[in-house]
């Protein structure tokens, strides 16, 4: 959110848990601290006229105190507890009659076990506190169900004990949509995209989903704009689903929503170069209360692929990769974190637009593919 802040003359104050944070190197206030410290929570918000995150993992706890004291939470943490326990996400969703995956808290292997006979072998374990890019997620099979002791050991350890059973969703592709709104009640929502996984990271978005049916994307976004609006969002909010066939057999397409994050989130990337408004400067507008951007798209393709952490570490050099790509294809935009390298880890990403959606997906995944040292031409 830097770069548009100060394009709005936004003064921007992080809490980092370290200087070498990249929020930290391109901000002049700066606060050190974890999102757990009571005391440099309170103090990054001093003086703020709000409060809001890149991340889910803060304290609820924490939270209130601050709104009891006058603190403008944005998202608050009422609406923050659904992105952050998936358990309690997947019961007010079952409450406002949102189509989703068939479910249960289980508290032990044998709890699994009767979960997966009624629903369908594998099934899809997650914790429900902590969990992103894969982690805390697991597959499985009516075999591997004594394997999951130690999941539930630790869950009993930390929590309540539960741990959410899914049924594994025989799904078409995977979609998101990202909408934004205000404390005012000001909403919008970009195009629906689809994104595409790989070993549970996000390897590359297409903006819009291709071939999407006109009235699956409407019914998406509608859903996606009245979660926003029943949870009390404000800021941007991603609503992860899937596109599944009808299950009356009519042929017709719907989805099933599987999570929901509550910040500027990985499927909205494109939108920092292929939208009028991005979804960062959208953030900022929304938790100021601000009005809202245009959001609507610059070209008919956007295409964002993840830049992850190269498996070797002489690949690891990204600029001498930055350099390639920007003499190879002066229309991609390259966006680097500042992170340190760390195989697989979310390096940065690159955006490309264009009329024809193949020759976009090629030019993203090329560049992507070269700075993540899968090709070296």
């Amino acid at each position: 959110m830097a770069g548009p802040a100060a394009e709005l003359g936004i003064t921007l104050r992080v809490l980092a848990e370290g200087a070498d944070d990249p929020a930290a190197q391109v901000l002049t206030d700066v606060r050190l601290g974890g999102p757990d410290d009571a005391q440099a929570l309170a103090g990054s918000a001093e003086g703020a006229d709000a409060l809001t995150f890149d991340h889910e993992h803060v304290p609820g706890s924490l939270l209130r105190e601050l709104e009891e004291g006058g603190v403008a939470v944005r998202p608050g943490s009422g609406a923050l507890l659904h992105a952050q326990d998936k358990l309690v996400l997947r019961e007010r969703l079952g409450s406002m009659g949102v189509a989703g995956p068939r479910w249960a808290g289980v508290s032990d292997p044998s709890g699994l076990a009767a979960f997966g006979d009624d629903v369908g072998w594998p099934v899809v374990l997650k914790t429900p506190r902590g969990g992103y890019d894969g982690h805390g997620v697991r597959v499985v099979g009516a075999d591997d169900v004594a394997d999951t002791a130690d999941w539930f050991e630790r869950a009993a350890a930390s929590g309540d004990g539960r741990l959410l059973a899914e049924e594994r969703v025989d799904f078409a592709r995977e979609l998101a949509v990202v909408v934004a709104r205000s404390p005012s009640g000001q909403a919008c929502a970009w195009p629906v995209v689809q994104t595409v996984q790989v070993d549970g990271i996000c390897h590359e978005v297409l903006a819009p989903a291709p071939g999407l049916d006109d009235d699956v994307a409407a019914d998406a976004t509608a859903t996606a704009l009245r979660l926003a609006h029943e949870l009390g969002v404000v800021g941007v909010m991603a609503m992860e689903c899937f596109e599944v066939a009808a299950p009356d057999g009519s042929g017709r397409a719907g989805v099933l929503v599987n999570e929901l994050a509550m910040r500027p989130h990985n499927s909205g990337h494109w939108s920092m170069d292929g939208a009028v408004t991005g979804q960062f400067e959208q953030h900022l507008r929304a938790v100021l209360d601000l009005p809202l951007g245009d959001v609507s798209p610059l070209a008919p393709w956007t295409v964002m692929v993840n830049v992850l952490g190269p498996q070797r570490e002489e690949h690891a050099d990204l600029h001498r990769a930055l350099l390639h790509v920007m003499a190879h294809d002066p229309g991609v935009k390259v966006h680097l974190y500042g992170k340190a390298w760390r195989p697989g880890r979310k390096m940065g990403h690159v955006n490309v637009s264009g009329p024809d959606l193949e020759d976009v997906r090629a030019r993203a995944r090329h560049a992507g593919d070269f700075m993540t040292g899968l090709i070296d031409e």
